[in-house]
């Protein structure tokens, strides 16, 4: 089975940041994909912006050598790749001076009528300057975009800055806050799967889901990231945007269209209905954790307060919330939110846990019923699992067993699993909002995290330890067993 390609208008991208580690692990080879699926035309630029001295064929040999290292050898085509290096170019800018402004401008300017984007692929501290200089050199027009990665702040003040130094330059419908869950083929069907097909639609509510489960595991430490990571923590990083993104799409009401802000909308309305978490309730629904040494995949990895400056940090590399949306639709069910470093597997998912059966007919010895149960894996193997009750096959009686429909995208339909970034960065240049977040959003989901990290710094207590190469503190599984319930942990 094959997808349809529909190209995109030729278009300018300036990255800058462009000789980072984003964009040589994620930015360039997700263009490269797009060149070479037919999605990109002839005649588009993308042009490498940075403060480091380099020139135009340097910056190819650097592309070349990224697109080597990232792609799997059987991607990496030499005709697609010279067709590539072709439209890619540098220039050196400094963010904060005038260094490397007017040669931008005028490479720009050879083609004014065509659609820009900017990337700051850089740190949020630079995103004012960037911004402000893109506005005094004349280089925003109506075909203007901006791309921000996160971190959107570290609080619903520094948020707020952020805003609304790009929102001084550009408008609202020019702003594209990117985060790359949205774009994982998984989270876009689950917006198929919920407003496409009958099925689900009745049964979407508190009558008959029991409780749902987010999880974002990550078997890395902080690495490299250490000094970055030791300000902000796992609240920040990971709960902020992605899971609340998550949830929002989960536990949203049906849109009128789907137009972006139509979707925003409804997102909006899920994060302000979000219960507060506070001083009184923070104890018993949040939970904090920091890895230990242990061990992952059969080799010794060490703690975290071997990884960073600080060994008396106190911040969480690993969080468990329980959550509740108040409204009518998901009144008493809970979400359960967790995310951290150093657990056993890679894997993200969400898994929407369905109600007992009301009474049983079979008789003893038929087998447990078990709860219906769908899983949405985000990654690794992007793809949707429902597991029900049927009788196993053969004669000699009734006997019930849980089996999943699976549906792995790669193996059902046959095609190479893109890259979230490969759609999220053609929907720049598509002008389609509906994968980004909005200004109220960011905001709105602060005024929610900010009292848990209060709650937490006038607490006395540390994080939890938990040894690297296990779910996360013991005190996680507390919180949900005195619920009657356990973390979904099938990875198969």
């Amino acid at each position: 089975m094959t997808y349809r390609v529909i190209p995109v208008p030729v278009f300018d991208y300036v990255v800058f940041g462009g000789t980072g580690d984003l964009a040589r692990r994620k930015l360039l080879p997700a263009l490269y994909f797009r060149l070479k699926d037919g999605q990109i035309l002839e005649g588009s630029r993308i042009i490498g912006a940075s403060r480091r001295e380099m020139t135009d064929d340097e910056y190819r040999t650097m592309t070349s050598e990224a697109l080597k290292e990232f792609l799997a050898p059987v991607d990496f085509d030499e005709a697609v790749v010279s067709r590539f290096l072709q439209m890619v170019s540098y220039v050196p800018v400094d963010a904060a001076s005038e260094g490397g402004w007017d040669e931008l401008r005028e490479r720009l300017e050879l083609e004014p009528d065509r659609i820009r984007a900017f990337y700051l692929a850089v740190g949020p501290d630079i995103f004012d300057p960037i911004c402000e200089n893109i506005g005094k050199h004349g280089l925003v027009t109506p075909q203007t975009r901006v791309v921000i990665e996160k971190p959107l702040g570290k609080d619903l003040d520094s948020a707020r800055r952020v805003n609304e130094s790009v929102g001084r330059v550009f408008s609202e419908d020019q702003i594209f806050r990117i985060d790359h869950y949205l774009g994982k083929e998984t989270v876009q069907n689950l917006m198929a799967l919920r407003f496409a097909n009958v099925l689900y639609g009745p049964v979407w509510n508190s009558a008959m889901i029991d409780h749902v489960q987010i999880t974002a595991a990550e078997t890395v430490g902080v690495g490299s990231r250490g000094d970055y990571y030791d300000h902000s923590g796992a609240l920040r990083d990971m709960v902020q945007n992605h899971l609340l993104q998550l949830l929002c799409l989960v536990a949203m009401e049906p849109p009128d269209t789907l137009d972006a802000n139509s979707v925003r909308d409804e997102k909006l309305k899920v994060l302000k209905a979000l219960r507060p978490i506070n001083d009184e309730n923070s104890s018993i629904i949040t939970v904090r954790g920091q890895y230990r040494a242990g061990i992952i995949d059969g080799k010794s990895v060490p703690g975290y307060l071997d990884e960073v400056t600080d060994h008396a940090s106190e911040t969480e590399t690993f969080v468990a919330i329980k959550a509740e949306v108040a409204n009518w639709r998901w009144a008493g069910v809970p979400f359960y939110l967790r995310t951290g470093k150093r657990l056993p597997s890679r894997m993200s998912e969400i898994v929407i846990f369905f109600k007992q059966v009301p009474h049983s007919i079979f008789p003893k010895g038929s087998g447990n019923i078990q709860a219906n149960r769908l899983v949405l894996r985000l990654q690794p193997d992007e793809g949707m699992k429902q597991w029900i009750m049927i009788k196993d096959p053969g004669p000699g009686g009734m006997r019930l067993r849980h089996v999943p429909l699976d549906m792995t995208f790669a193996e059902a339909f046959q095609v190479r699993n893109p890259d979230a970034y490969e759609r999220l960065l053609l929907d720049v240049i598509r002008g389609n909002q509906t994968l980004f977040m909005r200004r109220d959003e960011v905001e709105a989901a602060w005024k929610w995290i900010d009292p848990i990290k209060e709650c937490w710094e006038r607490s006395s207590t540390a994080p939890k330890p938990y040894t690297a190469g296990t779910w996360g503190p013991s005190s996680a599984v507390a919180m949900i067993e005195r619920d009657g319930r356990n973390w979904h942990e099938d990875i198969s």
